[in-house]
């Protein structure tokens, strides 16, 4: 007889060390476009299979998480948890003073258990300001955002064709959508994507 295990069965017995059978991103796209995803909630009320805020502590597998909202969070690390720091990597990356969004599962005793994991995320809407060989500049609603180009890493998107790593069909004073990794207490970003129309 085959039996079928729902999202919420496997990271349960995850959260709980019964299974470490599964691959990091088995349970759902670790891209970071997905850390932005539509939810549908009740009306009105925050979705209880997500959290974001900043790291403020962590004891082994478990993370301590202050809200943007100032609720606390519990976010349990399990063997299917997916970790995304600009580029998919362990939660050894993730640090105190890291901000995070997480998606998972919530347990009956509160605690989320996390299928993927974005660290530092963001995703801005900016102008291109000026353009250097390792970097782009960029106006963000009036403050000036500095971002880092990573080899192998950074790429383009012009009008929604596939992502290249070749930047210089980028603009300065044109609009663009830009997804990277925050270097905490700083303007700074190191760029995963940009989307931009040329």
């Amino acid at each position: 007889m085959t039996t079928t295990m729902d999202r919420r069965s496997l990271l349960s017995r995850a959260a709980l060390g019964a299974t470490g059978l599964v691959a990091a991103t088995a349970m759902g796209s670790l891209a970071p476009e997905a850390a932005f995803a539509a939810q549908s909630p009740e009306a009105g009320q925050p979705d209880p299979n997500f959290a974001e805020g900043v790291i403020t502590g962590r004891n082994q597998d478990l993370l301590q998480v202050q809200g943007s909202d100032g609720r606390l969070h519990r976010i349990q690390l399990t063997g299917v948890t997916s970790v995304w720091k600009l580029r998919p990597t362990t939660i050894d990356q993730a640090k105190i003073g890291d901000g995070l969004y997480a998606r998972g599962v919530l347990l009956p005793d509160g605690i989320l258990a996390a299928e993927a994991i974005w660290v530092n995320i963001v995703n801005l809407t900016v102008a291109i300001r000026a353009i250097g060989r390792n970097g782009v500049q960029f106006d963000h609603h009036g403050q000036k955002v500095v971002g880092h180009v990573q080899s192998g890493t950074t790429a383009a998107v012009y009008n929604g064709t596939p992502a290249v790593s070749d930047l210089s069909m980028l603009k300065v004073g044109r609009h663009a959508q830009v997804i990277g990794a925050w270097r905490p207490g700083t303007n700074e970003i190191d760029i995963a994507t940009i989307y931009t129309s040329n």
